[in-house]
């Protein structure tokens, strides 16, 4: 498997040659695309062929290209994932209203008790609220405990005054974290043969990426978790460096330690088989046992 982020931070010219992404910015420097889950473009001071970014997206790596701010803005993502493609399309559009449902309902149960894991790690009475949250959820989450664990997990994590509206170095930490996941979750959704605008609950006609809205879901708080450790009083090159290095903790799914990467690759396969086969017990969370 695909292992390593790529991050280019200054002018560049980068292209393709026999296997390899070569970059030049004055030194030639050659990396093996077989070794390569994510290329982040940093900035707009980078020239690139053609070529290159054929052979990325036959690869399946997720490019992702950042603004003038060093903020990232888009993806490349390829128009087929899977030689099956036409009938995973016909599958999705086929799940069922009841499977959708009970596959959000784990999710949303999960991504809350992550969150109660989070508030534990700080001796966080409002963790055992997040529990009661958890034994309250309804069949497609009808009353919102998502919402309101969110808002509780949020005050208790980082103040009372904190809001997630607000301007500020955590609410830029954690969206950059929260997109550099998405865009992980769109690539495997793709490679899947699936597509990501046709979502389980998120169903904004404005987002193309409603899928992987829903399945990121639990591992936002791998974001959270290390957005609280470093705090960052600004949001520049080494704070988005200490974030994007999530990609490569590791964490226990099915039975064995895995980078987050490899982690959301099984994690979206045993959504699409718990969706495909109408059984919830084929997914598999990840646990933060190290």
């Amino acid at each position: 498997m695909s292992w390593r982020t790529i991050v280019i931070s200054n002018t560049a010219k980068l292209d393709y040659q026999m296997g390899y992404l070569v970059v030049r910015q004055g030194n030639v420097t050659k990396i093996h695309l077989g070794e390569i889950a994510t290329l982040l473009i940093e900035t707009t001071s980078v020239s690139l062929t053609v070529a290159l970014l054929s052979e990325l997206t036959k690869k399946k790596i997720k490019v992702i290209f950042c603004d003038e701010k060093r903020n990232p803005s888009s993806e490349l993502i390829p128009y087929y994932g899977s030689h099956d493609t036409s009938n995973k399309v016909r599958e999705q559009i086929k799940w069922s209203d009841d499977i959708k449902k009970a596959v959000w309902t784990e999710i949303v149960a999960e991504k809350i008790r992550k969150q109660a894991e989070h508030l534990d790690r700080y001796g966080k009475s409002e963790a055992e609220m997040l529990r009661t949250y958890i034994n309250e959820l309804q069949f497609g989450d009808e009353t919102n405990r998502e919402g309101h664990a969110a808002k509780v997990y949020f005050n208790a994590l980082f103040g009372v005054d904190f809001t997630r509206t607000a301007e500020n170095s955590i609410n830029a930490a954690l969206n950059y974290g929260y997109g550099i996941i998405l865009s992980a979750f769109n690539r495997e959704i793709v490679a899947n043969g699936y597509i990501t605008q046709l979502g389980l609950f998120h169903d904004n006609m404005f987002n193309q990426f409603n899928l992987g809205s829903d399945l990121m879901e639990p591992f936002r708080p791998i974001v959270d978790r290390k957005v609280k450790m470093i705090l960052p009083q600004i949001f520049e090159h080494d704070q988005k460096m200490q974030v994007l290095s999530i990609m490569q903790d590791e964490v226990k799914i099915s039975g064995r330690y895995e980078n987050v990467n490899n982690a959301i690759k099984i994690y979206c396969k045993s959504i699409f088989d718990a969706l495909s086969e109408n059984d919830i017990s084929l997914i598999k969370f990840y646990t933060n046992e190290l």
